[in-house]
């Protein structure tokens, strides 16, 4: 029986990339190992991660920030279900990360101190495997042996989490953001070759900086 994984290590990624509301985080995309691969139907996960940053950040060039070093604690719950969607397997999934955030940089050329925590934005994920990954029971997965799983999914984050008007630096962003992917997972021997392509759209942020 193959091992039944979800990757951690992707949520945390993912947690890192939402930490600014005025960082640029349509520049990378997060992947996660394993994010299409099947399991048995009714396995729930529950995990925990943490992360910490420090240093400088790349910031939008709109934005009149320079010499930023900032230094971020981040701790992170996911829980994820497996599901039957029209026979073939789903997951979904959410992530509620916390983050502790302090640090100087400099706006226009004055030095400006940030102290702060709260939530980051929240990730609400629905992924489908369209093909090679048939909803399985605990008996009928233990048989089961992956070809090719060609799998997509739709993850939202709500504009919610800290967030001050008046203060260029925060934890959430004010705004929507939607990421639909598109995954490939081909079993080669003891090897899984997998190839995501995902794009990110983000609402407006309505209230940034009073308007300004």
């Amino acid at each position: 029986m193959r091992p039944v994984r979800l990757g951690a290590a992707g949520a945390v990624v993912l947690t890192a990339c939402m930490l600014m509301g005025i960082v640029s985080p349509a520049r990378a995309q997060d992947i996660e190992p394993r994010a299409y691969s099947n399991a048995p139907v009714g396995v729930n996960f529950l995990i925990a991660g943490y992360v910490y940053t420090r240093g400088g950040l790349s910031f939008d060039p709109a934005v009149p920030i320079t010499d930023a070093n900032l230094d971020t604690s981040n701790a992170l719950l996911a829980y994820a279900t497996v599901l039957d969607l029209w026979g073939k397997s789903g997951k979904f999934d959410a992530i509620v990360p916390y983050t502790w955030l302090s640090g100087t940089a400099r706006y226009q050329g004055d030095p400006v101190e940030r102290i702060v925590d709260g939530f980051a934005r929240p990730a609400f994920r629905l992924s489908y495997n369209l093909y090679g990954a048939p909803a399985l029971t605990l008996k009928e997965f233990a048989g089961w042996e992956q070809d090719l799983i060609v799998g997509a999914s739709l993850q939202v984050s709500p504009p919610v989490g800290q967030y001050d008007s008046s203060r260029l630096i925060n934890i959430g962003t004010n705004r929507w953001s939607f990421k639909p992917e598109l995954g490939i997972s081909k079993a080669v021997g003891p090897w899984t070759l997998e190839f995501q392509a995902a794009a990110t759209f983000f609402a407006d942020n309505d209230d940034f900086y009073g308007g300004k």
